[in-house]
């Protein structure tokens, strides 16, 4: 019986690396708006995802264009910027110019995680699905394409409110604990990498208090390249309520769930 705690996971800097895919898209499209004026760095974007409401990428490239043209004395109204002809360009970069046939950033992204660690969950009693601002598609690629999980539960940005907002979160939940008969009021641990997977657990807890809500923080692969960047990541998703922070989500072993965030919680 599952029946035990219920895991949670992002996808995006967690399960995939996307610093080469998702955030390349941001800098290209950013850059392409301001004709080629602004294009921002990895720790341009990491420090607007650090505000806790750039989840959506769309937006955060959009929210990129206007701040560069207010630091050139322009009102973000007077910028001329086609918010679908925006979502159109980053879509070219990620996905490619073939909508059937992908060929675009995400090809190229690597995997964070094995199958293998999902089957050992799963072994211990531990329910799993997955709460993503991607779209659904590209969550399909990476988890039945390249991991091969079978029908994993998903809520994407299709289907739920973007993050911070825990609608999703408890859509997920809802969902493993019908599938798999759970009993009521398991704890929950959510894994992200940004300080808006974190308030999402925060805002979790707020609306349902009676339940154990766990966040637990994950380094994505590209603040690990400076001890000094790796620190501040680590200092932000903690100010934000990260438990604990990992360098990679295997590090979430089925031990470390029962001895560290559940029993100790």
């Amino acid at each position: 019986m599952m029946n035990k705690a219920i895991l949670v996971f992002d996808i995006d800097g967690v399960i995939r690396d996307v610093g080469g895919s998702y955030r390349r898209a941001i800098a290209d499209t950013v850059k392409h708006c301001t004709s080629g004026a602004f294009c921002p760095t990895l720790a341009d974007i990491d420090q607007l995802k650090s505000e806790g409401v750039w989840n959506n990428d769309w937006e955060a490239s959009r929210e990129l264009v206007y701040r560069h043209f207010e630091g050139q004395g322009q009102k973000r109204e007077d910028v001329d910027l086609d918010y679908q002809k925006l979502v159109v360009f980053f879509q070219s970069r990620y996905r490619g110019l073939d909508e059937d046939n992908w060929n675009g950033y995400i090809c190229s992204e690597p995997l964070l995680v094995s199958s293998g660690y999902f089957e050992g969950l799963t072994a211990a009693g531990l329910s799993w699905g997955f709460f993503s601002g991607a779209m659904r598609g590209e969550v399909a690629y990476v988890l039945e394409g390249k991991l091969e999980l079978s029908s994993p539960v998903v809520v994407a940005m299709e289907d739920a409110p973007g993050k911070p907002d825990p609608t999703g979160l408890f859509g997920v939940v809802e969902q493993l604990e019908k599938q798999n008969g759970l009993a009521e009021n398991l704890p929950v641990i959510y894994a992200g990498d940004t300080v808006g997977d974190m308030y999402t657990v925060e805002n979790a807890r707020e609306k349902m208090p009676l339940r154990t809500w766990v966040g637990v923080g994950v380094l994505p692969p590209h603040v690990q390249e400076s001890k000094e960047r790796q620190d501040v990541y680590t200092a932000k998703l903690r100010e934000a309520g990260a438990k604990v922070v990992l360098n990679n989500i295997e590090e979430l072993s089925v031990e470390a769930i029962f001895q560290q965030l559940i029993i100790n919680n």
